[in-house]
């Protein structure tokens, strides 16, 4: 029997933002359940440290590189370097995950946030439902009602209502009056805990509260640093949040996490749990350096937008009861790319012949077996607005190799002795350093043909 497959995915939240992956002011209780029924990654990886690639990434099985979206949709941040041209949505060449199982017999639901174009390419690249999904990148009116979502009608909803409960409670509609005879795909795609910070002030209460307990209220939680490298911010410093202590930030966890534990109990309501593999994740690192800085990742160096870990690394569960043993953890290394071939699996359904794909099934890590990764690859040829500047990088087993583009630099890290990323071993260690830069740009320059930006000749740096 093919099992329903439930994809849960927010926006911007951090490795360190759950309890179970280390966190002592952000209450999860639901994830963390989830985490005790199944498998817990402590080393996967988001294809990019912005949005957009990394939802194409995950939807396509490839590299953001290879697809063509390598930035958030639309920006558009120069520095020292001029902005890389880029895809502003998902192409319709690329045969996705949703029309692969749509094809071997699933029912299809997109519900929350899109980001790869106009709310038209949701179902034309094979969901049969969109709830939600438009060009957004974030709530543009807020997370309570009236949303003004162009694909919500706001008319029945209660003034109010939070975005993400809404969401969730069209998601449990859908599981309700699904067909009992098919499958159902449901890609539940929060917009939490995205910018901007609102949440009700009930909420928000019991957090600053509970710094008050902690003594957080009194510990200087940001840092200014240097300014940023891009033009349009230049005269602004980066601002690094060093402790998780932001009430509304916790609140926006609360209310995801609440959400969350919605679904899972339904699935039990339903009797559907046995047969569901229900997965959940992030797009980016935690924002952590910029826009009010809401949360930090540390022991992970900087955050969304970053080529370091901060960045990159993301929290990965799984649960499927009898297939994926509980109360595990792995630090097997996984991407955005590898989701395509391994939920493909799952279903029982063949690769896609015609359609490359970058990731590789990781069946073996997510059942406790050894598994063998191989190299992965970042590239983010882009200034974002967090502080990060353009550059590639490559993992392969313990070590990280960074190139940045406006000056060449190389950074090499040992990720099990330093996950913080704070000893660059590039002068110690010439013969890993060389041998991963070679990998690396053989990867960029021949089998993705990733875009170098180019130097800019107006660039006036900040005095």
């Amino acid at each position: 029997m093919q099992p329903n497959i439930v994809f849960l995915l927010a926006d911007d939240l951090g490795w360190r933002d759950l309890s179970c992956y280390g966190s002592t002011f952000y209450e999860t209780p639901n994830l963390d359940r989830l985490a005790l029924q199944g498998m817990r990654f402590t080393d996967a990886y988001a294809a990019c440290p912005v949005c957009s690639p990394s939802r194409a990434s995950l939807l396509t099985g490839k590299y953001p590189a290879r697809v063509g979206i390598t930035n958030w949709i639309y920006g558009q941040e120069r520095g020292k370097l001029l902005e890389v041209p880029f895809l502003d949505h998902l192409p319709d060449n690329e045969f996705t995950l949703p029309e692969a199982l749509r094809e071997g017999g699933y029912q299809t639901w997109h519900v929350g946030k899109w980001h790869l174009g106009g709310a038209e390419l949701v179902t034309r690249h094979g969901f049969d439902v969109n709830v939600g999904g438009c060009h957004w990148g974030h709530p543009a009116h807020g997370y309570f009602a009236p949303f003004q979502n162009p694909v919500i009608d706001d008319s029945d909803i209660p003034a109010g209502t939070y975005l993400d409960t809404y969401l969730t409670d069209r998601a449990l509609d859908l599981i309700r009056s699904r067909d009992k005879d098919r499958p159902f795909f449901l890609n539940l795609w929060y917009y939490l805990v995205h910018m901007p910070e609102m949440a009700p002030e009930d909420l928000v209460e019991k957090y600053r509260r509970k710094a008050h307990r902690m003594g957080l209220d009194k510990v200087e939680a940001i840092v200014p640093g240097e300014h940023f490298p891009c033009e349009h911010k230049k005269d602004e410093r980066v601002e690094r949040r060093v402790v998780q202590s932001d009430p509304v930030y916790a609140a926006m966890m609360e209310i995801l996490d609440r959400n969350i534990g919605r679904v899972l109990d339904l699935l039990d309501e339903e009797g559907l749990a046995g047969n569901t593999l229900v997965l959940f994740s992030s797009d980016n690192g935690g924002l952590s350096t910029a826009e009010g800085s809401p949360t930090c990742n540390y022991p992970l160096r900087e955050g969304k937008g970053w080529m370091t870990d901060g960045g990159l690394r993301e929290p990965l569960l799984a649960r499927f009861p009898g297939r994926i043993p509980a109360g595990r953890v792995t630090d097997a290394v996984f991407t955005s790319p590898d989701l395509y071939p391994t939920l493909l699996s799952y279903a029982g359904l063949p690769a896609q012949p015609a359609q490359h794909v970058d990731g590789v099934n990781a069946r073996d890590a997510f059942e406790g077996r050894v598994f063998a990764r191989g190299p992965v690859f970042w590239h983010y040829p882009h200034y974002g607005n967090q502080g990060g500047t353009p550059a590639c990088a490559v993992r392969d087993g313990r070590y990280k190799l960074i190139e940045y583009f406006e000056d060449g630099a190389l950074e090499l890290y040992d990720l099990v002795n330093d996950p913080s990323e704070m000893q660059n071993l590039a002068q110690d260690l010439p013969a890993v350093r060389d041998a991963l830069h070679a990998r690396l740009a053989a990867w960029r320059d021949t089998e993705v043909c990733g875009k170098i930006p180019e130097r800019n000749p107006a660039y006036d740096p900040f005095d």
